[in-house]
């Protein structure tokens, strides 16, 4: 197969898709990524070639700030989030600013196929003009129909410049779907038709050495972490803060936003660091707290580890209370968050087993999903 692969210019949609880019170049197939130029780096670290496609993405959102009055969707409730921003910022606006682009990197590279993110709505579009394959490659849950509704009726102008109509949910599932999110937490894509499922993460691991050598290795490993990109140091503070002086060891990854030294003194039983990756750390936890990322969610529970989830944006919510409804997680929305109430939170689910039975039920599910390679050459036979 001749394959671009599709991406808004942000890790958390860029790396979930490089696994399968990774595993249809190594069984020869001829993969080009095409993203905006702060993907280049990382796609060229993983050897696979790039294609600059479209702005930076501080070119989308600031086109998208252009139109509005203040910050775009300051102030909105959780549950009004996607359906701000999936049609203004990554359909009316992204699809404008990417489609010539990656029309002709499609042509130049003369390809069968293309993947794309769940937020790339120009490559639907651009599958139908030229008529290849379009597989869309879930970074998460699948998005409501009435979200993608509303997706189609904003890019329906630039498809109508093309000559052609825009199909509904704005062609996003006309082809197949690799879906990476466990069913348990995507209930709507259970059923549906052309859905492949694919393992989100590696799976686990055993035998990695201790993160950190806490002076009480035997009180329960609690990891905190808001991400990669977390720019909010004070909510890190009160969260340390609150767990602090409880019978835990608490580990915090800052983010690389964040110097581990803006969070202050930490008493013995917390270690503060920018980064370890998740699969050094997660072997050894009790409870994770976290954002509800999709990525981190994903390597979380592949290990079998219960939540606190505190979602933060974007799909954190709907992540969060799904890990909630499977039993496996705690969740609690921005207004609820005290140190009381995460102090409370952590307690709960250290000291009730259902959570971590839950957490392991999803490990499972992970575990049963094909791995890249396997999905890739399914792509290929079909």
């Amino acid at each position: 197969m001749r394959v671009v692969v599709a991406c808004i210019p942000q890790t958390g949609h860029l790396f979930p898709l490089l696994p399968l880019a990774e595993a249809l170049a190594a069984q020869g197939d001829q993969v080009v990524v095409a993203s905006g130029a702060d993907a280049g780096d990382p796609v060229r670290a993983r050897r696979l070639a790039f294609r600059e496609t479209g702005p930076p993405f501080a070119d989308w959102f600031g086109a998208l700030a252009a139109r509005t009055r203040g910050a775009p969707g300051q102030g909105l409730a959780p549950d009004r989030v996607e359906r701000y921003f999936l049609p203004r910022l990554f359909g009316e606006v992204g699809t404008a600013l990417v489609v010539d682009d990656l029309m002709a990197a499609v042509a130049e590279h003369r390809a069968d196929t293309v993947v794309f993110d769940p937020v790339m709505f120009a490559a639907p579009l651009v599958a139908a003009k030229l008529g290849v394959r379009g597989v869309q490659h879930t970074v998460g849950p699948r998005y409501d129909d009435l979200t993608l509704e509303l997706v189609a009726d904003a890019v329906s102008p630039i498809w109508q410049e093309f000559g052609l109509s825009v199909p509904a949910a704005a062609g996003m599932y006309d082809g197949t779907t690799v879906a990476i999110c466990p069913p348990s937490l995507d209930p709507m894509a259970t059923g549906r038709e052309r859905v492949e499922l694919m393992r989100p993460v590696p799976l686990p691991l055993s035998g990695s050495p201790e993160p950190h050598a806490f002076p009480e290795p035997q009180r329960p490993l609690v990891y905190l972490t808001l991400g990669t990109f977390s720019n909010d140091p004070e909510f890190l503070r009160l969260l340390i803060d609150a767990l602090r002086e409880q019978p835990i060891n608490l580990l915090v990854t800052t983010g690389r936003d964040i110097h581990e030294q803006a969070v202050g003194e930490v008493p013995s039983n917390v270690h503060v660091t920018q980064f370890i990756p998740q699969a050094d750390v997660l072997p050894h936890c009790a409870l994770a707290v976290h954002h509800a990322g999709a990525g981190t969610t994903f390597g979380v529970v592949a290990h079998g580890v219960p939540s606190v989830a505190l979602p933060r944006g974007a799909d954190n919510f709907t992540i969060g209370a799904r890990l909630a409804a499977t039993g496996a997680a705690v969740s609690l929305m921005p207004q609820d968050v005290t140190a009381e109430a995460v102090r409370g939170a952590v307690a709960a689910v250290l000291g009730n087993a259902s959570y971590a039975e839950s957490a392991q039920r999803l490990a499972a599910e992970i575990a049963a999903m094909p791995s890249p390679r396997e999905l890739a050459a399914r792509l290929s036979e079909s």
